[in-house]
């Protein structure tokens, strides 16, 4: 009897390589190309997106913007406030205020004319109520349709 080492052969030597088409990297390149054109196809549609909105945004802002600075209850019924808006020379339109009392309840609200001429409008106005009002807040301006 032989008691010497046999040699083994490696079980999957050099023959050991994939099956072919099992595990292709081909079609691995194919699918990340394909997704990274989907990715940055995607991307620009985002960026394009968000500066439309900010455009229309900043375009809507700068044509009509108003605030009220100051403003007091004359009485239980009425709330006098300064009115002031900045906006493009000949654009007309509407700003929204309204008040709250001392609960938060809304006592008032009111839209008040903007004229179209000057760049600005400053304006003392006064605000009905139907209790004291406590507050007096800008909803907004629109600009009016031409």
């Amino acid at each position: 009897m032989d008691h010497s080492p046999t040699p083994r052969t490696p079980a999957a030597g050099p023959a050991a390589a994939p099956p072919a088409g099992r595990y292709s990297r081909t079609d691995d390149r194919a699918a990340d190309r394909k997704l990274r054109i989907a990715a940055v196809v995607c991307g620009v549609l985002f960026l394009g997106l968000i500066a439309w909105l900010g455009g229309s945004y900043l375009l809507r802002e700068t044509k009509l913007n108003g605030t009220v600075p100051t403003f007091q209850a004359v009485s239980d019924t009425e709330l006098q406030l300064q009115l002031s808006v900045r906006k493009s020379d000949g654009t007309a339109g509407v700003c929204t205020v309204r008040s709250q009392g001392a609960d938060g309840a809304v006592v008032g609200q009111s839209d008040f004319q903007v004229p179209a001429a000057g760049s600005s409008y400053v304006e003392v106005v006064t605000l009905r109520t139907t209790a004291r009002g406590t507050t007096a807040e800008l909803l907004g301006c629109t600009p009016g349709k031409k």
